[in-house]
């Protein structure tokens, strides 16, 4: 395979990946809570040498069979800064100050298995029986992982500590939890975090304010930008191949032909 080829093909195929990724974040610029991805990538060089200092195995080196050099799509990271504060003025709607996520309870609709998840989104209402849900009906969990539940006739008051009050009776306080490196916090569903083993819990610093959605933290014009950046750099690797493919094509069918 002539190398050129498959380093702008690698190229390409990066490029379509951070299209994708960029594109998701777009597409969530409404979504309350919601956090840009991004995507990173590897070159050749770095790889191999990471690859032939990397002495895991008995201290030995690795030996290099097959060399792919191009590009390698890397890892998908996800960007945890605060995004912008919208005002609603509905006491259900809960926005977050300061590093922290809410805690609610999801059921799996196929196995009927509950399990915690952390979220940003702090769109909650209450159901019928008065309990503090998501807007898929997850439950919102207070300090001490149970529902959360109130008269639905009385007033609610809810304070920057997250607890609730409805009269001069506290009802709950709403569970909040942080991690040390979120980098363990597999993204889910229903704009939903799980935190992977290994990930360790901490207090969160966060507060709570009541009658307030956190928005995305996308910025439109920024992402705008990159895309047309992704396009050029698309439209690159596509020129190269084009160009190697015309220079084929002389080798093959022209050169040492009779006049």
């Amino acid at each position: 395979m002539v190398k050129g080829l498959y380093i702008a093909y690698t190229g390409m195929i990066n490029e379509q990946n951070r299209m994708d990724v960029l594109a998701n974040s777009l597409a969530n610029v409404d979504t309350t809570g919601f956090k840009k991805e991004g995507a990173t990538s590897q070159a050749f060089g770095d790889i191999l040498a990471y690859n032939i200092k990397d002495k895991s195995e008995y201290y030995l080196t690795k030996r290099e069979g097959v060399m792919n050099p191009g590009v390698r799509i890397g890892e998908t990271y996800r960007d945890f800064s605060e995004g912008p504060m919208h005002v609603t003025d509905n006491v259900f709607d809960l926005a977050l100050t300061g590093s922290g996520f809410f805690q609610v309870e999801f059921q799996n609709k196929n196995t009927g298995e509950n399990e915690v998840r952390y979220t940003r989104d702090g769109g909650f209402t209450l159901n019928e029986a008065g309990e503090m849900v998501t807007k898929d009906g997850d439950y919102v969990l207070d300090e001490n992982g149970n529902h959360i539940v109130m008269d639905p006739l009385l007033d609610v008051n809810i304070n920057r500590f997250g607890q609730i009050f409805q009269g001069e009776e506290m009802v709950a306080t709403i569970g909040l939890t942080d991690f040390e490196d979120y980098n363990y916090l597999e993204k889910r569903g229903e704009n939903q975090f799980i935190a992977n083993e290994g990930a360790v819990q901490q207090p969160a610093e966060a507060q709570v304010r009541s009658g307030y959605l956190e928005q995305s933290n996308v910025n439109v014009v920024s992402e705008m930008v990159n895309m047309i950046a992704i396009q050029r750099q698309y439209e690159s690797n596509q020129k190269v191949i084009t160009t190697i493919d015309g220079t084929l094509d002389i080798a093959a069918n022209r050169l040492g032909q009779l006049s």
